[in-house]
């Protein structure tokens, strides 16, 4: 073995030791203290592996991959949800629709529902004092937001049964979590078969199978975007057409993000040159199969719930920050605009980088397009959960443009500092974030402009 490959190796079973240190004694949620150190060296051992394994052979670089994405996936299962409890809803739901109910008709605490819960979900007792524990009905549950309905849409739906449908009883938070992992692993598998039949670098896979956001948000807390992370990228990478479309159409009814991958999806469409028919057909095939896909997993819920299939999603916009709060959005316009103007020019600014995509994005690499439009909708809305930049993560291992991981780092940080109430550092982090994805712009563009001038000057 290779001096090489016993650095990467060395610093990517720290980064385990240290995954699995974090959850089963790094704190949570309630106890936020000392998370951000050891997401600090989770970050720094992350940043050092997956350099170390740039100059690692390929065939021996996959593999340490694979077993890395694996190794990080059990460390991460070692203990319950420690920093979301987002889980207890996606169970909740799984086990409501089991019973032929649909999960938007009725909020868990709803009488019609008593019969479903179990002393798991809902303890016993009413001092309700755990961070991930909330009042209800004289009792407590682990389920937040119990008095609303759900918001997670058919596809999310759909896996929650699915998960359901296979835990064994007494299961609790770990079915939820090893169906976080293989989902986790499948999207590995996938970018590696995507860069081999692209011709790219498959080294670059580690940037998602070693990111610490994927270990914490995708498989210790099951967050169920990773499931609209692998039909993204299953659509960009592996299919085209009306394919791409159902795809991309299934991973926005999973969670809303993957429609910012849209024109990523159909990069180079408006190029000069493109005859409008070929315009035409290839826009057609994407976009209305997308629309159609949402729209067919929505009908059943529709024909059975009406519009409470909308759930908790306009309060949800409401209590995340686009009213008045200390966590925010479009917190990096409103250090330069005012208030009244940030959400437009938000707006303005994402509609600028898809019609950029459009005009004169690669359609050989549509995770460039995508990874452009998704980056900068989240850097201009500035969230503060960091699980959303998880199809960021996987968009950078798709085309190695790593700075954009800067967001995802971002997201962590303000996470964290939100439960420690530091307030104010949401401009900072993301500010940083920008600068970041900037300065890796300007370097890239540089680097290719140097290139060029020496085969010129060859």
């Amino acid at each position: 073995m290779g001096v090489r490959t016993l650095c990467a190796t060395a610093l990517l079973a720290a980064l385990v030791a240290v995954v699995a240190a974090t959850v089963r004694t790094g704190g949570d949620l309630g106890r936020p203290a000392a998370l951000l150190n050891w997401y600090a060296a989770a970050w720094v051992l992350f940043a050092g592996a997956a350099w170390a394994v740039r100059r690692v052979p390929v065939r021996t670089a996959v593999a340490l991959i694979l077993a890395g994405g694996v190794a990080l996936c059990v460390a991460a299962m070692s203990a319950p949800p420690r920093t979301s409890d987002d889980m207890y809803r996606y169970v909740w739901d799984g086990r409501v629709q089991a019973a032929g109910v649909s999960p938007y008709a009725y909020p868990p605490d709803a009488p019609q529902l008593a019969r479903l819960r179990d002393p798991w979900l809902f303890p016993a007792g009413t001092a309700c004092h755990g961070w991930d524990l909330h009042a209800v009905a004289g009792a407590c549950t682990h389920i937040n937001r119990p008095s609303e309905r759900t918001i997670y849409p058919p596809v999310a739906e759909g896996w929650f049964l699915l998960v359901h449908a296979v835990t064994p009883a007494g299961g609790q938070h770990k079915p939820l979590q090893l169906a976080g992992a293989v989902l986790a692993v499948a999207t590995t598998m996938t970018l590696l078969l995507v860069q081999r039949r692209a011709g790219g670098d498959m080294r670059r896979v580690a940037l998602w199978a070693w990111c610490p956001a994927v270990p914490f948000a995708a498989v210790n807390d099951a967050h169920v975007d990773t499931l609209g992370v692998l039909l993204t990228v299953a659509a960009l990478g592996t299919a085209t057409g009306a394919r791409r479309g159902a795809l991309i159409g299934a991973a926005i009814a999973v969670k809303l993000l993957p429609v910012l991958t849209l024109p990523g999806a159909l990069s180079g469409v408006l190029a000069p040159g493109r005859g409008p028919h070929a315009r035409l057909r290839e826009t057609a095939s994407v976009l209305l199969t997308a629309v159609g896909v949402v729209a067919l997993v929505y009908l059943p819920y529709l024909l059975a719930s009406g519009s409470a299939v909308l759930g908790y999603l306009p309060g949800y916009l409401r209590e995340e920050g686009y009213e008045s709060g200390n966590v925010i959005r479009f917190a990096l316009l409103r250090t330069v605009l005012p208030d009244a103007w940030a959400g437009p020019a938000a707006v303005a600014l994402v509609m600028l980088s898809a019609w950029y995509v459009l005009r004169r994005g690669d359609p050989e690499r549509p995770w460039h397009g995508s990874l452009l439009v998704t980056g900068t909708a989240l850097l201009l809305t500035s969230p503060g959960y960091y699980w959303y930049a998880l199809l960021v993560v996987a968009l950078v291992a798709m085309g190695g443009r790593g700075e954009w991981l800067a967001i995802a780092a971002a997201g962590t940080v303000l996470y964290v500092a939100d439960a420690l109430q530091w307030h104010g550092i949401q401009a900072a982090a993301y500010g940083l974030a920008a600068v970041t994805v900037l300065a890796g712009a300007l370097a890239r563009t540089r680097a290719r402009a140097g290139a060029g001038g020496r085969r010129d000057g060859a």
